[in-house]
């Protein structure tokens, strides 16, 4: 039976705030000057993903790094399970802007699927709309890859785990709307959906705060 909008909406609403529902936390609400560190929910495992030009890249190189996990699909920028004007605008752009400032090890990572959670090998024409469609476009900051992500989903927590499947999320695969915000020791930080304008910032002050955190650690010593 087809979900009303309304009941569509509240389940919007449990997906991302529900604690029993999938692996997404709100550790903070916001970066004010009650300074909170950003809880470690999980490690990475190691991967490995080819990018544009057939070249192999692995977690090793990203070292030390702040990474941004948001998969995106072929048909992006038209139909993705992210909202990817969103996810372009408020942390790509930002991203790009201070890249010589205190966001110069900050990347955005994106595995491409076929919209079914599937490993895409052919990314090329994906990078040269996003040349089109993104301003400023930097493939060493968001930066495509080839590969399955599924890995790098499969973490749980409290018994629940972020590959979930069902017709209520984008194609099928509820991995392919998240969002992830890694340190720089490969752990997870921060997971939100990223198809609304709200999640998306909230990704954003999630990183300010975790670039807060390191930047005081910095001073202490």
């Amino acid at each position: 039976m087809a979900l009303t909008g309304k009941r569509r909406n509240i389940l919007g609403f449990l997906l991302v705030f529900g604690p029993a529902l999938l692996l997404i936390f709100i550790a903070t609400r916001g970066c004010d000057h009650n300074f909170k560190n950003l809880d470690v929910l999980g490690k990475l495992p190691k991967y490995q993903f080819m990018d544009v030009t057939g070249r192999v890249r692995t977690s090793k190189e990203f070292e030390n790094e702040v990474i941004m996990l948001i998969p995106i699909q072929k048909t992006c920028p038209y139909s993705c399970a992210v909202s990817f004007w969103h996810v372009n605008q408020i942390l790509y752009q930002h991203i790009r802007k201070n890249s010589h400032k205190q966001l110069k090890k900050v990347r955005i990572i994106s595995y491409v699927t076929d919209g079914y959670g599937n490993p895409v090998s052919k990314i090329r024409d994906l990078q040269e709309t996003l040349k089109a469609q993104v301003e400023g476009y930097d493939p060493n900051l968001w930066i495509l890859a080839s590969g399955d992500a599924k890995p790098l989903f499969n973490l749980s927590r409290n018994g629940q785990n972020l590959l979930q499947k069902g017709n209520a999320y984008y194609g099928g695969q509820a991995f392919q709307e998240l969002m992830l915000l890694v340190d720089k020791n490969n752990q997870l930080r921060m997971v939100l959906k990223g198809n609304r304008e709200g999640l998306v910032r909230r990704m954003k002050e999630s990183l300010a705060l975790l670039l807060k955190q390191y930047d005081k650690e910095r001073a202490i010593r």
